[in-house]
């Protein structure tokens, strides 16, 4: 993944005499904080050419962090600086802004940042506020946490979504207006006929699809039916994997979602082998980055499934919320192939997450035949989110959880009374179901491994958006 960039400006006092005699101490003191960015190896850090003392100089700053299209500035204080300095600098460089308050107590480095961070929130800038030692890793953490959420704001902007086909089997919850996601998020909604899909599949060489299903067949376990899934079929379902790729390149698009059911799922085939393996780190042609792929066109999941992806900088989970166990006390959740098959290893390497998948015969739901990417989901800490709107207007549920790990005997017993052919992952939440049932939004759910609550909330807050937790 790319790193994130982050313009780094250290003011200073007004007063010549002062600056001068501080100059050298506030280098260091910007030094410190470079590093400790730097050793998170997240980071890429743009330093201003001067430590800024002057109009002209914040000026100046503030147009290098623009020239260097930064995804967010952080303004560090270690001394007493004049607050308009942040303020003139803040016309250029592109935020969201963080200020950052040095240890130094002989000088009023806290009143520096007081006083700036004050003076931006009078003019309707709302930074950020993280004061300590840069060698404090709780410290950065917390830093970092803004600086992922910020870089997600950032590199949404200007992003192409292809909705491949219209509304699914009446889901209000899946369709958004792309007038809103352009004024909120920056991003442009391409629509696009499925039938493109079938006519870049057909020509997709058959010797290439041949390497991909051999690729298939050696690194997990192909069950063929000689009905619902043969290899003539699987190599259909590769075809309209490289068809997607094909039309996205085309397309220059970053994010996508495929209507699937009824039309290709009775007609042609299932898009389950695209949706998992555009998701997924590699593919049959070796690593390559995830490209956000939500099924039934669910186009607020895939916004929040990007959302993930520029936050954890991993592949992101889209799964219906299928079932609740109520003596296991366990939220089943299962989509049609739709899990990346990163989930049934937690590896960016494919040979250790193919091991675990099956690929099994679809079921009656898809007349057209497929291979559903079956498995089950590592287990591990997880964080669960959905961005949905509510009267027009979007708010993010967050659901902090954990996929749990159960016997073999457990697996199949649980899974045939849900969809035995489908991808699974059988998790714990940390709320009690009745809360759950209560205010979440929709049926689709999305997330990651790891802690990401803080993240999305510092995303919410840059966005101006409501957020709830289910803790």
């Amino acid at each position: 993944m790319q790193k994130r960039k982050v313009g780094l400006i250290t003011f200073s006092d007004g007063r010549d005499f002062v600056h001068e005699e501080t100059l050298e101490m506030n280098k260091k003191f910007e030094d410190r904080l470079a590093k400790a960015l730097e050793n998170t190896g997240e980071i890429e850090v743009v330093r201003a050419s001067d430590i800024v003392n002057k109009p002209s100089k914040a000026k100046k700053a503030g147009k290098e962090m623009m020239k260097a299209e930064v995804e967010m500035t952080i303004f560090n204080y270690s001394i007493w600086c004049w607050p308009h300095l942040s303020v003139i600098a803040s016309l250029y460089a592109p935020g969201p802004y963080l200020t950052y308050g040095q240890i130094n107590p002989k000088y009023p480095g806290m009143v520096g940042l007081l006083a700036a961070a004050g003076a931006l929130e009078q003019i309707g800038i709302f930074p950020e506020r993280v004061w300590g030692e840069p060698e404090d890793s709780k410290v950065i953490e917390k830093l970092l946490k803004f600086v992922r959420a910020a870089s997600a704001a950032h590199r949404l902007k200007g992003e192409r979504y292809g909705m491949f086909g219209g509304r699914p089997m009446g889901m209000y919850t899946a369709s958004a207006n792309g007038d809103q996601w352009m004024k909120e998020f920056g991003i442009d909604v391409e629509q696009i006929d499925q039938y493109a899909l079938v006519l870049k599949a057909e020509k997709v060489p058959d010797e290439k699809k041949k390497k991909a299903r051999e690729w298939l067949e050696k690194l997990s376990n192909v069950q063929y039916d000689g009905k619902r899934l043969t290899p003539a079929i699987l190599e259909k379902q590769i075809g309209l994997y490289y068809a997607a790729l094909e039309i996205i390149k085309e397309e220059e698009l970053d994010f996508v979602g495929f209507k699937g059911q009824p039309e290709m799922t009775n007609n042609y085939a299932t898009m389950d082998i695209a949706e998992a393996f555009l998701n997924d780190p590699y593919d049959f042609d070796g690593p390559k980055e995830p490209i956000v792929a939500a099924t039934e066109t669910d186009m607020d999941g895939a916004l929040t499934m990007e959302i993930f992806k520029y936050i954890a900088q991993t592949p992101v989970l889209f799964a219906d919320v299928r079932h609740y166990f109520k003596e296991e006390n366990l939220l089943d959740l299962a989509n049609s192939g739709q899990h990346a098959t990163y989930f049934a290893g937690k590896s960016i390497k494919a040979e250790e997450n193919l091991k675990n998948v099956i690929i099994h015969p679809e079921d009656f739901y898809f007349p057209a035949g497929g291979g559903a990417v079956k498995h089950f989901a590592a287990p591990g800490r997880v964080t669960l989110a959905r961005l949905a709107r509510q009267d027009g207007n979007y708010v993010m549920t967050i659901v902090p959880a954990e996929f749990v790990e159960l016997s073999d005997e457990e697996k199949k017993r649980l899974s045939e009374q849900v969809q035995i052919e489908w991808p699974h992952a059988y998790v714990k939440l940390d709320t009690d179901m009745e809360t759950f049932l209560e205010y979440y939004p929709c049926n689709h759910t999305h997330g990651v491994y790891g802690d990401y609550v803080d993240e999305l909330v510092h995303f919410c807050k840059i966005k101006g958006i409501d957020y709830q937790i289910l803790d």
